[in-house]
């Protein structure tokens, strides 16, 4: 449709300021058990002309409302009343959530209608198989996943509307401050249930020094002076941390983790139901988050082939939402996109072309490294590779079940594998901050675990009888490998695996649970 086109064809930064206007214009309210949906937004149009509302159920039914006018929320607000103090004492802070409730129950509980609720989840993973099971290719068994799981419209809202309701905190000490989410939230490849990582921006402190420079004088604001902007980051983090805790309605579990390499703030957002990430501004994410974004925008392929694989290595332990020494969904992501740009002929550009591309207004030195890169869709030109993603799929298992790890890392600047620069085990180069491995975490037997997975789907997908499986109502192509291996037959398995080394021999019997103390023992021993 035209409209999609359109869509599609937006910057990052004018979807970004788009959704963050709209945002300003949001409140969400929790609804009563017995809702009559007509006649509350009837009520809410009394302050102003409603652009958008939707339900949804978290611990009871809320709505998003979103008005055409920041001041109907101003007319809403004063019209609203503060909680009775009875048994608790409130803190009088004024925020966009409100409760909603009918003062006479038995008469309108007669007109409750049923409200359409949008869900905020994605099926469980035994679900889509079944689901996945009645497609008729590894190609719509993608898609089907992708609709699972990706965001929607209605989340994405919730997720700004997240933000925002921050924002309004931070204001309170910095009036021109504005929280954005970066990373998985804005870069479409979000699924749904995923965090939201947010970070405080001290707004346009550049474009005033900028402004200054005219004139015969200079004029600066007198500020409190720190050592160092991370001491100046942590400080200010762990006032805002203290705020939500103290004053913000529905924030819960507040965690400070101010020593880590990135000081954040970890909170529960009750009223939207997500778990929230605080940082401050860090521009090189936000550059990861638009790059990603450009890359998910140019070929639907892409972001069925990293939902599909992303959905793969859950289900098969090789990533985990805790840290540790797996791979992140953000490696995987990038050799994901390693392996598009490596195609013939390539499915999308490597970064060198895209900061070919790049005009001025797409010039960005951040921290002396460059991250320039075009930001105008339309200035890409469409790939020629029409493969579908039955073969790409097959073809990603293929292509990492047999790449030497030991010698080559992966560079997305140049598209290609070059030496590696040290011995890391996996050594995926930061498309940015040029000298660093974003896989640095990963340790030998994960690893192996991966490339012994991608090569036992990679065998399956070639092997399998499709119509036999079909017609046994068996799980095939994709659906049969979101199924944890070694549960049917780890036998077979063993066989395949002769000549891998015996670190891989030991992940692999640890991962299926056959680990008795003397086949590790011999595994070790060689």
């Amino acid at each position: 449709t035209d409209s999609e086109v359109n869509i599609r064809k937006k910057t990052f930064t004018e979807v970004q300021t788009e959704r963050l206007e709209q945002a300003e214009r949001t409140v969400l309210i929790k609804c009563p058990q017995k809702l009559n949906g007509k006649k509350l937004l009837q009520y809410l149009s009394s302050h102003g002309n409603i652009n958008s509302h939707f339900f949804f159920e978290n611990r009871g039914v809320h709505a998003l409302i979103e008005f055409s006018e920041k001041d109907s929320i101003a007319s809403l607000q004063d019209a609203v009343g503060i909680p009775s103090a009875a048994e608790h004492h409130v803190v009088p802070f004024k925020s966009r959530l409100f409760n909603f409730t009918l003062k006479n129950t038995v008469s309108q509980a007669a007109e409750e209608t049923p409200v359409h609720l949008s869900p905020q989840s994605h099926i469980p993973v035994t679900e889509l198989i079944q689901k996945l099971c009645h497609a008729d290719s590894i190609s719509s068994q993608m898609y089907i996943l992708l609709n699972e799981y990706q965001l929607t419209e209605e989340n994405i809202k919730l997720r700004f509307l997240a933000c925002s309701l921050v924002r309004d905190f931070a204001r309170a000490y910095f009036p021109d401050s504005t929280v954005k989410p970066f990373g998985s939230s804005v870069n479409t490849f979000g699924k749904l249930g995923c965090d939201v990582d947010m970070f405080l921006d001290f707004h346009d402190t550049r474009k005033h020094a900028a402004k200054m420079k005219k004139g015969p004088f200079e004029m600066e604001y007198q500020m409190k002076r720190l050592p160092s902007e991370r001491l100046a980051t942590q400080k200010i983090l762990s006032v805002i941390g203290d705020c939500l805790d103290n004053f913000g309605p529905g924030c819960v579990n507040i965690q400070k983790i101010l020593n880590a390499r990135c000081p954040l703030v970890k909170f529960s957002h009750q009223p939207t139901g997500f778990q929230c990430d605080l940082s401050v501004s860090n521009s090189i994410a936000i550059k990861s988050s638009e790059l990603l974004y450009i890359y998910g925008c140019l070929d639907s392929r892409v972001r069925a082939l990293v939902f599909s694989v992303r959905c793969w290595a859950r289900v098969h332990g090789l990533t985990n939402s805790v840290p540790g020494t797996w791979i992140t969904n953000f490696s995987l992501t990038m050799m994901i996109m390693f392996f598009l740009q490596k195609r013939s002929p390539p499915i999308i550009p490597t970064l060198d072309q895209l900061k070919e591309l790049a005009d001025e207004k797409d010039k960005h030195v951040i921290g002396g490294y460059d991250c320039s890169f075009v930001s105008d869709l339309s200035k890409i030109k469409p790939t020629k590779n029409t493969e579908t993603l039955d073969v790409l799929l097959g073809d990603f298992f293929e292509y990492f079940g047999n790449f030497d790890f030991r010698k080559n890392s992966i560079n997305l600047r140049k598209g290609k594998e070059v030496n590696k620069p040290e011995s890391s085990p996996l050594y995926i180069w930061n498309p940015f901050e040029q000298d660093l491995n974003i896989s640095k975490n990963v340790n030998q037997p994960q690893l192996e675990k991966f490339v012994a997975m991608a090569r036992e789907s990679a065998w399956i997908l070639q092997k399998e009888d499709k119509t036999q499986r079909m017609i046994n109502k068996e799980p095939w192509g994709l659906a049969a490998l979101l199924i944890p291996f070694g549960k049917s037959n780890p036998s077979k398995m063993k066989n395949r695996m002769k000549g891998i080394g015996s670190e891989t021999i030991r992940s692999l019997l640890d991962s299926l649970k056959l680990n008795n103390a003397n086949s590790l023992q011999k595994a070790v021993g060689k």
